[in-house]
């Protein structure tokens, strides 16, 4: 009853929880937060320090007694209580201007398509715990095919690739099912992870995180660009332990992330392998869509057309099509009962 009351007064709101990224999307107010999924801990006191692109700015600089830390692990939630306490931040932030004292929000969430029932039950218990009233959980593939406007519900055949910071997502839809999917562990953070050992062996240089991301958001591409970009890198030398910096070509890294690419290819290829024949034959007529933040590497959709012989197109505004999808499941209660995972708690009774 309490919950019912409250609820009148709170802000329906879709989240995207990423690995790298947390989007919350808030109804007739759209996209109000984009914060990186990290958050620093004072370990003496076990209280948050900071949250999001505060806690981002932390990495690599913290004293012993503070950690930064990413509560989700490829797609899935590996620290429940930091989870929670995240999410909680996002909620009382959204609602700090409203005049409810406790918000209890309806929440649509989106979850990786191999999560297991434990993960899901996390990430329900994550949601609730943080001051939910209700939660719905839509498989990311859909929710991201609902952000970049495909016809899910048609007997049609939507291909959508969503290579996010933890996952790589690879979905055929029709008829507001998933018909064939697979989903990889290697996303932009592999990528990062690639250039960080790249240049460790070649180079015998350790750079940090944020320098590698930078480094493949800046010069990164799946295929040659037309003029050849270079690129200062700072480190401490293996060799002398002293700091020191390099310039790095996009040759150079171009095959650090040659590796990763090819195996989203590969799944790519081998999903539609096994697609019925039919949704492969309006595949090829509509096109492969991709989004997420690996979508903006450069040249990642012609390599994708190359390797497939199949169109592909970047859904627009590729980094929100998640969240912009969960949103769109606020205003259409049908569509919404329609994709609803079971709730964890309905398959135990």
């Amino acid at each position: 009853m309490l919950n019912k009351f409250f609820g009148r007064f709170s802000e329906d709101i879709g989240i995207d929880l990423g690995t790298a990224n947390t989007l919350v999307f808030v109804k007739e107010k759209g996209i109000i937060m984009n914060e990186p999924s990290i958050v620093a801990v004072n370990t003496r006191t076990n209280q948050i320090v900071a949250v999001g692109h505060t806690a981002k700015d932390m990495l690599g600089k913290t004293p012993p007694h503070i950690i930064t830390t990413r509560p989700l692990f490829k797609g899935v939630i590996s620290d429940f209580e930091i989870t929670e306490k995240m999410l909680r931040y996002f909620i009382d932030k959204i609602h700090e201007n409203s005049f409810t004292i406790v918000p209890r929000p309806r929440v649509v969430i989106g979850v990786p398509l191999d999560v297991t029932e434990v993960e899901r039950k996390a990430v329900e218990d994550a949601v609730v715990s943080a001051g939910a009233r209700e939660v719905f959980l839509v498989e990311e593939p859909m929710a991201a095919a609902i952000g970049a406007r495909l016809p899910i519900t048609e007997s049609v055949g939507s291909m959508i690739v969503d290579i996010g910071g933890g996952t790589t997502e690879i979905a055929v839809i029709s008829l507001g099912g998933v018909v064939t999917w697979k989903s990889l562990t290697i996303a932009g953070e592999e990528m990062t992870k690639n250039i960080i050992q790249y240049t460790r062996d070649v180079f015998n240089l350790l750079v940090g995180e944020k320098i590698a991301e930078n480094v493949k958001c800046t010069i990164g591409s799946a295929i040659d660009l037309e003029e050849p970009e270079t690129m200062e890198m700072r480190g401490r030398d293996l060799i002398t332990g002293l700091p020191r910096q390099i310039l790095i070509n996009d040759g150079q890294v171009r095959e650090a992330l040659h590796k990763s690419i090819k195996a989203i290819v590969d799944n790519i290829k081998a999903t539609l392998e096994v697609t019925p024949p039919e949704l492969v034959a309006d595949i090829y007529e509509r096109g492969i869509v991709i989004c997420g933040g690996g979508a903006l590497l450069k040249g990642m959709d012609k390599m994708i057309t190359k390797e497939t012989d199949v169109p592909v197109r970047i859904a627009t505004d590729p980094l929100t099509t998640v969240v912009r999808g969960t949103g769109a499941l606020l205003d259409d209660q049908k569509l919404l009962d329609e994709v609803t995972l079971p709730s964890t708690g309905d398959e135990i009774t």
